[in-house]
């Protein structure tokens, strides 16, 4: 009987997933829209439309998505900058649209750095106006030769990040403890390119070199599947398999060895972020 209905979860997922994902149509401006900088719509070496978001002295770039979501999964392949990209940041992240002080986001940020020094990925989440959730992971890949395909799955128990379909980090629903998560504001997804060399690039020791600009970074094969609609169907809950990607044995071991192989900083173990003592949540997860 339990095989039997875990076969039935699947195959009435996957018709989920044809009925629910961002409908794929013939251009990227379909499902996002460029909203200010120097941004554009290009054709990659593959044929395959892209966004180049792109920084200059005068301006970074930005688009955004046309729709919201409330538990949804994003799924982007990016190129980042290549060569000395230091003081750049190019960013992937979801954010509310209510009043700053009690928004809800969940951030990933692309540092760079000088040139034949690895990326960093950073990331945060802030609920209800609350932040200074941030880890930090480095690459066994150079992230500017090729795309690769980054992911924010959030339901109502998890924020997952994943890097090529292998997770990187989780972030559970803790609220019953009272720790912050962002559970009641739909979201919207965001892309940008900034200028942030006082603090982007160890510590802001290394600064921009404009003569290396403009910088460019590229996006492509944007989509989003949203349980928004289906909050209470059996597809959207714990075990539903595609959606909430449990943490089973195969996840645990790639969560171990991101956290020994590509971790370079966790706010959990930061003294000088929490003299006493870390969020409880750094206890729970």
């Amino acid at each position: 009987m339990g095989q039997a209905r875990a076969q039935l979860l699947a195959s009435l997922a996957a018709i989920y997933l044809i009925l629910a994902s961002t409908h794929v149509t013939g251009s990227i401006t379909d499902d996002l829209e460029i909203t200010w900088g120097n941004a554009k719509v290009v054709t990659d070496s593959s044929g395959q439309q892209a966004i180049a978001l792109t920084l200059d002295r005068s301006s970074g770039s930005a688009f955004h998505s046309k729709n919201t979501c409330l538990f949804c999964r994003i799924d982007i392949e990016i190129k980042l900058v290549p060569g000395n990209s230091a003081g750049t940041v190019t960013t992937f992240y979801m954010i509310t649209e209510n009043a700053w002080q009690f928004h809800d986001e969940i951030d990933i940020e692309f540092l760079g750095n000088s040139t034949g020094q690895p990326y960093t990925m950073h990331t945060n989440m802030y609920a209800r106006g609350q932040g200074g959730r941030e880890k930090q992971y480095k690459f066994d890949f150079d992230p500017t030769q090729d795309y690769h395909k980054y992911t924010i799955i959030w339901n109502k128990d998890w924020i997952l990040f994943l890097v090529d379909d292998k997770l990187y980090r989780q972030i559970k629903n803790n609220q019953i403890y009272g720790a912050p998560y962002p559970s009641y504001y739909p979201m919207r997804l965001y892309a940008t390119i900034w200028n942030a060399d006082e603090w982007a690039t160890q510590g802001g020791r290394v600064k921009t070199d404009w003569s290396q600009a403009p910088f460019t970074a590229y996006f492509r094969n944007y989509t989003a599947t949203s349980c928004s609609q289906f909050v209470n169907s059996p597809l959207c809950m714990p075990g539903s398999g595609w959606f909430d990607q449990q943490l089973d044995a195969s996840r645990q071991q790639q969560l171990a060895q991101v956290d020994s192989n590509n971790k370079i900083y966790d706010y959990c173990t930061d003294p000088r972020t929490y003299k006493s003592a870390p969020p409880r949540e750094c206890g729970l997860n």
